[in-house]
């Protein structure tokens, strides 16, 4: 080896050689899972040197389950293993499915509350053929009774659906009472008349019923 004019070494000697550091999980020659240097309290240039060559830069790790850790140390089976992964695609699975009903569900619930808000302009005007129907003024084959039966028809398209009828039990959850009237041939309350007719919009309560109920004498 010779020295260039300012006593450094010359380039004879060739590029430094690499640093070996192992990073390898398991031990080759134990199969066992080794300990990070910081809880053995090893620093990393104490790392045993089996060979495996790292150059410097970012360290890359491996992500590996414990399931993958006790296969690869032998401590489980190939069928373990994928049984494992087995159970691990049917929660999965499992879980895609449920989120997928809750958004079918909630999409439907929105879907509702919007026709909800449009159908609620007309229920006047239904009122108000329900009440020209009972005092004769819907003839059949008059202009009126068709207006009525496009509209009614096309409501009942988009899910609107009404309830309430004379003879039916009184329902407090879905009927209003605006009147009571003691009656003889009744045993339980019982709607006499019905004032306003009760919609449902698809399984949504959009309008309670307005009724005149028959109770029971004392």
């Amino acid at each position: 080896m010779t020295d260039d004019k300012n006593g450094r070494p010359g380039d004879s000697e060739g590029p430094e050689e690499p640093i070996i550091r192992d990073k390898r999980r398991i031990d080759p020659e134990t199969g066992q899972v080794r300990q990070p240097a910081a809880e053995s309290g090893a620093s990393e240039d104490d790392a045993p040197d089996s060979g495996f060559i790292q150059a410097e830069g970012p360290d890359v790790e491996t992500s590996l389950t414990d399931a993958d850790l006790d296969f690869l140390s032998g401590q489980s089976t190939s069928d373990e293993l994928a049984a494992e992964r087995l159970a691990d695609l049917q929660r999965v699975t499992a879980e895609y499915a449920n989120y997928r009903k809750r958004t079918e569900a909630n999409r439907e619930v929105e879907r509702e509350r919007a026709v909800g808000e449009v159908v609620k302009v007309l229920l006047p005007v239904l009122d108000d053929l329900d009440r020209a129907e009972k005092h004769g003024d819907l003839t059949e084959g008059g202009p009126f009774a068709a207006i009525a039966t496009k509209l009614r028809s096309g409501v009942e398209r988009v899910g609107l659906k009404p309830f309430a009828a004379a003879g039916e039990e009184f329902d407090p959850q879905v009927h209003e009472a605006i009147f009571q009237q003691p009656s003889a041939e009744v045993q339980t309350p019982t709607i006499a008349d019905v004032v306003e007719s009760g919609y449902y919009l698809g399984s949504t309560l959009l309008r309670a019923a307005k009724v005149v109920v028959a109770v029971p004498n004392g």
